[in-house]
């Protein structure tokens, strides 16, 4: 354990600033989608644009063309928060709870759905970690492989404000910690931790937020 605590204290030393600022925005993208706040995007951009630098200059070209993606889907996101009419500063908190249409509806697909979609998207993972472990030199093949198709998955689920993608991220991030444990990337583990706690608290917050629109809908049903 004391090993463990140390490396991740000379890992933390030895970040440089941009690797820094790239964990605080990832930290902040998390905490802000979890509260519906619409500033969660701009805190993706600036931290998959400083991830894709720096997985560049350590020649991990994937995943520095993952965090493309990313930048694309924050900016989809942003878009699509803000056509939908989604406030996001504090002063329209208590305006947003008094008026159901100022706020971005969340959305919630049949577990049926889900499950349909997991088949497909682990067919998906199985061919391709099939190709990375047969044909590249990549560590985890399959696990690594499953943890980036439903991470580009799950991204796409958070731009559409769909509840369940937060139960997504939270098996994603399980799987991140064992696999960067086993790769002793302490710090990086450390940071998926946080991920994951974030993530059920995201999930709680978008329930319980879930739960007062569809009380509000069906009110609004009985009153016509």
């Amino acid at each position: 354990m004391s090993e463990i605590i140390s490396s991740i204290t000379n890992e933390i030393l030895a970040m440089n600033w941009l690797e820094l600022i790239a964990v605080i925005a990832s930290l902040a993208y998390v905490v802000l989608a979890g509260k519906s706040n619409i500033w969660c995007w701009p805190a993706a951009i600036v931290s998959s644009s400083l991830y894709c630098y720096i997985l560049l200059d350590v020649n991990l070209f994937m995943d520095s063309v993952l965090q493309v993606y990313y930048i694309a889907m924050a900016v989809y996101g942003w878009a699509q928060w803000r056509q939908i009419g989604l406030l996001d500063d504090d002063k329209s908190t208590s305006s947003r709870n008094a008026n159901s249409d100022e706020i971005a509806p969340l959305q919630s697909w049949p577990a049926m759905l889900h499950f349909k979609l997991i088949a497909i998207l682990s067919l998906v993972s199985l061919v391709i970690g099939y190709v990375m472990e047969n044909y590249t030199q990549a560590d985890f093949a399959y696990l690594d492989t499953f943890t980036t198709v439903f991470s580009v998955y799950a991204t796409y689920l958070i731009a559409i404000r769909l509840l369940e993608t937060w139960l997504y991220w939270i098996v994603i991030d399980i799987v991140g910690l064992y696999i960067y444990n086993e790769k002793s990337l302490n710090l990086t583990m450390l940071l998926f931790a946080g991920y994951t706690v974030l993530a059920a608290w995201a999930y709680w917050q978008w329930r319980a937020l879930y739960q007062q629109q569809q009380q509000v809908g069906n009110l609004a049903q009985q009153a016509g």
